[in-house]
């Protein structure tokens, strides 16, 4: 018998990442950007604000390959708040070209200089008893994750599985030394992390004042080049150097002829069972923590995962391997009985997939640009909806809804126009809006590139490609007005949806 989610309510939200708020410091921060979003939201009758992973990006600068599944991004931390604390003077921000756009995130620039001015912040800083609390609060993955960044340091930025061995392997004689030679650049970053903690603990709280609830997502996979590989290498699929023998990706299909090769390291879930799935209990406690719901990304892949042989240039060589399915599931369950979580179930869904997504109680996911296939009859089509589900326009792996009507197949935005009702694709983005919140899907979720109708020029990212555009799109300062709160305010109560 299915659990059922009890934290689910019919409501709406708008998907918005982090890094796509406006700032003068080249990506989006935790300021009062971050404050004035939140009072949008609440303007305009939203319960829920979803953001993309939170953890600090490596190459690529994809928040789903992270150097910890714990830690948090220093592009966030805003820089005004910390010269309003006196850690920082505002020259110290001023001097420098945060990026010549408004509407990309420059990535270059933010990595060449954001550290400079973080390091400026932890010589100014003196409560060292806040610090040492906050350390031990986290202490279960910090000290790894501050070590594993001094060494990064140290080594160049060479990914951890080219560190000299001794270190690389982890042996008690180089941890010690590595932690003596590095103290100070450790208690650094632990400071870094105190802040973005601080930081996001206040604007959260904010939000939730306002009676608005955030949306995390928690990316199946970790990095290879993480600190949580590094530090567990017994938990992951690792020969006895610690490189990979299989890795992670999705197989060919209409999208990808050479299927999608992520790269990430798989798990040894029957070593992880034996223990209970700790580490990933440690991890959605403290997902939890930070965020009010968490989206667990590929949930697919915990009844079975494609599996690609390490090395391959491509997915196409990969093969299906049992996940921890059920035990899993109702290992988090035990844990967090009545956790606010949503799966996200796309992909290729085999019978299997559906009872083990159905046993767990959790809302899967609906994308309206997934539902009109000209070919066949599609379950992403607001009349095949169940309640217990979260539809979205898209995701930010998708178009927007206006880039969706100029590239998509034109027979499938033929089959738009008929199911939708229009003659022309001029309103195309509100009709798929409107289509979302009269569903009867529980919870609507609308990327805020939709409500402003933007183009492909906003897409946040195209799966399978690296660099370009992917990750950068930020939103204006101007773009979210009072006339289009009210707007989706009016539309959320008129199909039901209104935050209480």
């Amino acid at each position: 018998m299915a659990n059922k989610s009890t934290w689910l309510s019919r409501s709406a939200g708008i998907l918005l990442p982090v890094s796509s708020l406006p700032s003068k410091y080249g990506i989006g921060t935790f300021g009062k950007a971050a404050y004035r979003w939140v009072d949008f939201l609440a303007q305009a009758k939203q319960k829920y604000w979803q953001v993309l992973p939170l953890g600090p990006t490596s190459y690529g600068d994809s928040p789903y390959q992270s150097f910890s599944a714990f830690a948090g991004n220093p592009y966030f931390i805003d820089l005004n708040l910390l010269c309003e604390q006196g850690l920082l003077d505002r020259e110290d921000c001023k001097a420098i070209t945060w990026g010549k756009s408004k509407r990309r995130v420059d990535y270059d620039t933010v990595y060449e200089h954001r550290a400079a001015v973080l390091h400026k912040a932890f010589e100014h800083f003196l409560d060292t008893k806040a610090l040492d609390r906050f350390r031990r609060k986290h202490r279960a993955w910090i000290e790894d994750y501050a070590l594993y960044m001094a060494v990064k340091a140290k080594m160049d930025l060479k990914p951890w599985n080219e560190w000299d061995e001794d270190i690389r392997m982890r042996r008690p004689e180089a941890l010690k030394k590595w932690r003596a030679q590095c103290r100070e650049e450790i208690d650094y970053t632990i400071f870094v992390q105190y802040l973005f903690y601080d930081q996001w603990g206040k604007l959260k709280k904010h939000a939730n004042k306002k009676g608005v609830k955030i949306i995390g997502d928690a990316p199946i996979y970790v990095a290879m080049d993480s600190a949580d590989v590094w530090a567990n290498p017994q938990l992951f699929q690792l020969d006895e150097n610690n490189v990979p023998t299989e890795v992670a990706g999705c197989p060919p299909d209409a999208f990808s002829e050479d299927g999608q090769l992520w790269g990430n390291p798989l798990y040894r879930w029957e070593v992880m069972e034996k223990d209970g799935f700790s580490w990933w209990l440690k991890r959605l406690k403290a997902n939890l923590t930070t965020v009010d719901v968490l989206r667990i990304d590929h949930f697919r892949g915990l009844e079975s995962y494609y599996a690609i042989p390490y090395g391959d240039t491509t997915a196409r060589n990969g093969r299906w391997r049992k996940g921890p399915g059920k035990a899993f599931v109702d290992a988090v369950n035990r844990e967090f009985g009545g956790a606010a979580i949503i799966a996200e179930d796309l992909g290729y869904l085999t019978p299997a997939v559906h009872r083990l997504l159905k046993s767990s109680g959790y809302p899967g996911m609906k994308v309206l640009e997934f539902a009109f296939d000209s070919r066949e009859e599609s379950d992403y089509l607001p009349h095949n909806y169940p309640k217990n589900c979260v539809v979205y326009t898209g995701t930010h792996d998708n178009e927007t809804v206006r880039g969706w009507f100029s590239t998509a197949d034109p027979a499938d935005v033929a089959t738009a126009r008929e199911y939708l009702g229009l003659s022309n694709d001029k309103d195309g983005n509100w009709a798929f809006i409107r289509a979302a919140l009269g569903s009867v899907a529980d919870l609507a979720i609308v990327p805020m590139q939709d409500y402003l109708d933007l183009g492909s020029e906003a897409r946040i990212n195209t799966p399978s490609t690296l660099g370009g555009n992917n990750w950068r799109w930020r939103m204006t300062k101007n773009q979210p007005t009072e006339e289009l709160a009210k707007k989706i305010a009016r539309l959320t109560e008129l199909y039901g949806r209104a935050r209480k």
